[in-house]
C-alpha cells in the first residue's frame, strides 16, 4: 500500500531575473500537503515541462497568463500517478495530466485533471506531441496561419518541442516545402531526418542568406519560434499574401533592451502579409480535432517527437535555464 506523503517538495521563484536567470532566482523547499477535500486528488508527479513560455512569467508584467509570484512555486504541465482521491471520477493509480508541475506531489480538483493512458504512450508524450506542444503547431499552421496544400513553410527553432512538432504537421497537412533553423550542425540534421526537406544553422552567418539557400524561391508560411533577426528574414522571403503564425520570440527572452528587429516591416503592406500572434488556450474548439489526428500521425511514424531529459526536482531551474541556451532537441523534460 502507497505511503501517503504529508510533505513535499516544490520550486519557488525566489526573485524576478535581470536578463538571463541564475539559480539565484530559484528556491527549493519543503512543505506541508493539504489533508484531501471532498472531489480532490493527490498526485504524485513523475515528469514534468520546461517551457520557454515560463521566461515571461518571471517578469512582473500584464500578459496572457498571470506572470509567477515572488516566493510562490511555480507551475507548469506535468502528468503525475493518482496516489489518493476523494473523487468518484478518478481513481487511484490512475494518471493525469495537470498545470501543477515544479513540484513533487499536488493536490488538485479532480474536474482540473485529464487522465491519459500511460500504456498506449509514455508519460512525457501526453506533455508533448499528444499535448500543449502538438496542439499549439498544430494551431498555428492551421488556424493562424492558415496553411494550404503545396505552401512553403519555414520554421525557426526547429529543433525544439514546438518545432519539431511543427515541421513534421506541416508535412502531414499536405506542404510543399518544408524549412527549417537550428542552432548547430546536428540539430539541423537530426530535423532532416524527421522530415524536413532542407534546414540551416543561424549560428553559421545572417538567417536571411540561410533561409535563401533552403527556399530560393521563398516561403507562403512562417512558424515564428525565435522572432528578432528570424522575424525579419522571414519578412524579406515572403510571398505576396505570405502567412506568419508568431507563437514565441526566444531570441528576446532574456533581453533587457528593446530589439532591433524586424527593420524590414513596411514590406508587410506591399506584399499583403499576414502578422498574427496566437496563444493555443485561444483555439478550444481545435482540442478534438487535433486529438483525433494525432495519436494516427504518431502511430504511422509521421509525428516523431526528441525529448532532452533532466532528472530530479533539485535540477529544474538548471533545465530551464539550459533550455533558455538551447541545449535541448526536442522537449525538455523533468522527471521526478
Amino acid at each position: 500500500m502507497t505511503q501517503i506523503p504529508t510533505t513535499t517538495r516544490q520550486i519557488v521563484l525566489a526573485s524576478r531575473p535581470q536578463g538571463a536567470p541564475t539559480a539565484d532566482n530559484f528556491r527549493l523547499e519543503t512543505v506541508e500537503l493539504p489533508q484531501l477535500a471532498d472531489g480532490q486528488v493527490l498526485v504524485r508527479n513523475v515528469v514534468m515541462s520546461v517551457d520557454p513560455y515560463m521566461r515571461g512569467r518571471m517578469n512582473d508584467v500584464k500578459s496572457y497568463v498571470a506572470p509567477f509570484e515572488i516566493d510562490a512555486p511555480l507551475d507548469g504541465g506535468a502528468v503525475g500517478a493518482v496516489i489518493a482521491s476523494r473523487s468518484d471520477d478518478v481513481a487511484v493509480g490512475q494518471h493525469v495530466l495537470h498545470g501543477l508541475g515544479w513540484r513533487e506531489h499536488a493536490v488538485l480538483p479532480a474536474k482540473s485533471v485529464r487522465v491519459v493512458d500511460t500504456d498506449a504512450a509514455p508519460a512525457s508524450t501526453y506533455l508533448g506531441v499528444l499535448g500543449l506542444t502538438g496542439l499549439t503547431a498544430y494551431v498555428g499552421l492551421t488556424a493562424v496561419a492558415g496553411m494550404r496544400e503545396g505552401d512553403t513553410v519555414f520554421v525557426s527553432g526547429a529543433a525544439g518541442a514546438v518545432g519539431q512538432a511543427a515541421g513534421q504537421i506541416a508535412k502531414a497537412l499536405g506542404a510543399g516545402r518544408v524549412v527549417g533553423s537550428a542552432g548547430s550542425a546536428d540539430k539541423v540534421a537530426r530535423v532532416v531526418e524527421l522530415g524536413y526537406d532542407a534546414a540551416f544553422s543561424y549560428r553559421d552567418g545572417p538567417v536571411a542568406e540561410g533561409l535563401a539557400s533552403v527556399a530560393p524561391d521563398g516561403i507562403d508560411v512562417y512558424f515564428d519560434n525565435v522572432g528578432g533577426e528570424h522575424l525579419e528574414a522571414a519578412i524579406g522571403a515572403l510571398s505576396t499574401f505570405g502567412r506568419v503564425a508568431m507563437c514565441g520570440a526566444i531570441s528576446q527572452y532574456n533581453s533587457t533592451e528593446p530589439p532591433a528587429a524586424p527593420r524590414n516591416l513596411t514590406l508587410a503592406i506591399g506584399k499583403g502579409l499576414t502578422l498574427r500572434g496566437f496563444v493555443v488556450g485561444q483555439y478550444p474548439e481545435l482540442v478534438a480535432e487535433y486529438h483525433s489526428r494525432a495519436p494516427q500521425w504518431l502511430t504511422e511514424g509521421r509525428l516523431v517527437a526528441d525529448e532532452t531529459f533532466r532528472d530530479g526536482l533539485d535540477a529544474a531551474p538548471q533545465a530551464f535555464m539550459d533550455l533558455l541556451d538551447g541545449a535541448n532537441t526536442g522537449k525538455m523534460l523533468l522527471r521526478l
